[in-house]
C-alpha cells in the first residue's frame, strides 16, 4: 500500500506560514483544537511542527513577551523543543509508521520538501484497525 492513501491533502489542513506572527500561531491553534500545527516557508516548503509547548517557552525564555505583544514575534523565531521528521510522498509504509509512533501526524512532503498534507496517527491505527485478521 502506499502513503498517499492516508494522505490528508494541503488543502484539507490547517498550517501556518512562518512569516506569520505568534499571535496567529496561538489563535489558528485555538480555531483548530489542535496542539501542533505544521509551518511551511514562504515557497510552500515544510520547515517544522510548531507545538503548544514551542509557545509555551517562548514565553517563558523571553523577557517581556505577554500576550498583549506577541504578535510582534514571527513564528521562524521560536525555537522547535521536538523536530517533526516529514516523510516523502514515495516512502516506503514502514518509513511513514515508524514516524507516526512517535508523532500524532507525519509531514509529507514531495522530492522538493513542498508540503503537500499530513497522515494522521489516528487514521492509520483506525484503518488498521478495521483490517485486521487473526
Amino acid at each position: 500500500m502506499e502513503i498517499s492513501y492516508f494522505l490528508l491533502p494541503k488543502a484539507e489542513v490547517a498550517y501556518i506560514k512562518s512569516s506569520a506572527s505568534m499571535k496567529d500561531a496561538i489563535e489558528q491553534l485555538e480555531a483548530q483544537h489542535y496542539t501542533a500545527i505544521p509551518v511551511i516557508d514562504q515557497d510552500g516548503k515544510y520547515v517544522a511542527t510548531l507545538s503548544e509547548g514551542d509557545l509555551l517557552w517562548k514565553m517563558r525564555s523571553t523577557p517581556g513577551l505577554t500576550f498583549d505583544n506577541m504578535d510582534q514575534v514571527e513564528v521562524h523565531e521560536i525555537n522547535n523543543r521536538v523536530y517533526n521528521e516529514c516523510v516523502y510522498i514515495e516512502a516506503e509504509m514502514e518509513d511513514m509508521l515508524t514516524l507516526a509512533a512517535d508523532q500524532n501526524f507525519v509531514p509529507v512532503v514531495d522530492v522538493d520538501r513542498v508540503f503537500l498534507g499530513i497522515i494522521r496517527r489516528k487514521d492509520i491505527i483506525e484503518y488498521y484497525t478495521r483490517n485486521i485478521s487473526d
